[in-house]
């Protein structure tokens, strides 16, 4: 089975020490990405860390697939403890680090320990540099990358940073890379900042020989000839549709349609779209850099989530507002779904929806921890009795877009997920709309046959964060071209996905997490015996909790 190579590295930024761990055995057995750094986190992270302590480590890891030039490719993971969440969390960035850091010839970076001065982390192939960078404290995410570039010569390519919000701890603070791509759920942001590291960079020319199959070629191809509505408006040109079937969160959860979706859908986006930009060796080139000459204001999307959430949720009918919203984000290193969830939050109950100049206020306040802003940087979970709103999370993170309460196996899903309410945890959604790439979609009313998909689905999407490969490959990575290219069968894949699974349950279990917390603020029909068909198939116990045995090597915290 094809999977990624090299030791790991672990850097203690508070003495300022390296070290190097042979890792064949885990590569060998978890592929790369999400299923390397989950084995190393469940392994080596004490049980009881606190998110924003010393003894919580992040984990950066690529897989085989970063040593091609196929599209799809461009990816890589981090993993953590969630100080949002509470749980063991993995995040995915596009870009165009991944292959800078494969040319180090590591595997995964551990970072652990905290440093007592702001610091810059260099990685390279020859050995670790820590840079202190007192200048840079209250810097944004350009002005960071603004630095490295004039000071070492690295473009943002070779950087993941963090802007204010991840400084002060804000616990959907997002690691921004190539300046505009986000590690954002779930607010590593906030791990980095409590470790004193304002960036890490990687650099090398140590590149890993990974032989990739021919059958690359093929899916390059197809990226690069097929004629894809994403290629012209990202994830943005599913905003009608899911208006339509009444899937769009609006006005903090309180309604499904928009009626003024017409201003923030995909075709407005794609109006606002001045040039082509993509990930890595990617072909597909779905990116959407924008520009309002009008207001001055130039960002990279907003995607379909951030419509959402700085969008139809916040009252938002104006495609430039959102756009700017999701500029300040990434500005000031913020998850923008949870950013936006949290501000229509705090709209909802001043009742001041559609408020754009509030918006922005607080887009502000959350970054530094002002004022209100400290408390809503907490996140809706912690906050939400204090402004009298209704707790839209599971397990501390807030929903995405496509809602459950239409789309009912996305509701089970974003119950099971280990990470919380997030969408691309199976992407269930892509088959409850009303087509699938032409095809018929499943029934989305009702949960009959969903657990047995949901596993499959999260499975499968573990396997791409293993591999890594871009979710919005799902049309030309189909499980024959899968096997051609990791050289095993199909099964044996997901097998591994399930792995990866059952170990971040396994590891959030013993923070406190059992089926209490598999709940929505929302009925679903038979949500109780979906529930439980889900848990026996995985073969976890009936209150969730997965047996020891799923769990094949002891547990060393140290």
């Amino acid at each position: 089975m094809l999977h990624a190579e090299g030791p790991l590295l672990t850097v203690d930024v508070g003495d300022r020490s390296t070290e190097t761990t042979d890792i064949d055995e885990i590569n060998e057995t978890f592929i790369g990405g999400r299923g390397v750094a989950t084995r190393l986190a469940h392994d080596r992270l004490p049980f009881d860390a606190d998110p924003l302590g010393a003894a919580n480590r992040l984990y950066f890891a690529t897989g085989p697939m970063q040593s091609s030039t196929m599209s799809f490719t461009g990816r890589m993971n981090c993993t953590g403890i969630s100080p949002l969440t509470g749980g063991l969390l993995s995040s995915n960035a596009g870009g165009f680090m991944s292959r800078n850091f494969a040319a180090t010839g590591y595997s995964a970076v551990e970072l652990v320990g905290a440093s007592d001065e702001l610091v810059v982390v260099h990685v390279t192939d020859t050995g670790v540099e820590f840079e202190p960078v007192p200048d840079l404290a209250g810097a944004t995410v350009p002005e960071t990358v603004e630095y490295i570039e004039t000071e070492h010569g690295m473009e943002s390519e070779h950087v993941a940073c963090i802007g204010p919000g991840g400084e002060n701890r804000v616990r959907f603070a997002s690691i921004m890379t190539s300046e505009s791509r986000a590690f954002g759920r779930g607010g590593l942001g906030a791990v980095l900042g409590a470790k004193g590291v304002k960036a890490i960079t990687f650099d090398g020319d140590s590149s890993p020989e990974i032989e990739i199959p021919p059958i690359q070629t093929d899916v390059h191809r197809d990226a690069a000839t097929a004629d894809h509505i994403m290629k012209r408006q990202g994830t943005t040109s599913v905003t009608e549709l899911a208006n339509e079937v009444s899937a769009l969160p609006t006005r903090y959860f309180s309604e499904l349609q928009f009626e003024g979706v017409e201003g923030i859908n995909g075709d407005r986006v794609e109006e606002k779209k001045f040039k082509k930009a993509t990930c890595s060796s990617c072909a597909f080139a779905c990116k959407l850099p924008t520009k309002d000459e009008e207001r001055g204001v130039e960002t990279e999307g907003p995607e379909f989530e951030t419509v959402m959430s700085f969008g139809s949720n916040a009252g938002v009918d104006d495609i430039v507002d959102v756009m700017q919203s999701n500029e300040l984000c990434d500005r000031y290193g913020l998850d923008s779904i949870t950013c936006g969830n949290v501000v229509s939050a705090y709209l909802a109950s001043e009742g001041e929806f559609g408020n754009t100049e509030l918006i922005f206020e607080m887009v502000e306040k959350i970054a530094h921890r002002e004022g209100v802003g400290d408390l809503l940087a907490e996140g809706i979970d912690r906050f939400h009795q204090e402004l009298g709103v209704e707790n839209w999370t599971v397990k501390g993170l807030d929903f995405a877009a496509h809602d459950g309460r239409t789309l009912n196996g996305q509701g089970l899903s974003y119950a099971t997920a280990t990470r919380g309410a997030d969408h691309m945890f199976t992407t269930m959604y892509a088959w409850e709309y009303p087509l699938v790439d032409g095809e018929e979609a499943y029934d989305p009313t009702g949960l009959e046959g969903k657990p047995e998909m949901v596993i499959e689905q999260e499975n499968a999407r573990a396997l791409e964060d293993c591999g890594i490969i871009c979710r919005f490959s799902r049309s030309f990575m189909t499980p024959e071209r899968l096997e051609g290219l990791f050289s095993t069968d199909y099964e044996t894949l997901l097998a591994v996905g399930s792995k990866v699974v059952d170990l971040e349950r396994h590891f959030n279990n013993h923070r406190g997490v059992d089926r209490e917390d598999d709940a929505l603020p929302y009925s679903l029909p038979n949500f109780e015996a979906a529930l439980d068909e889900y848990y026996e198939r995985r073969g976890w116990t009936d209150e969730g909790t997965v047996p020891s045995g799923h769990v094949d090597t002891a547990v060393s915290a140290d």
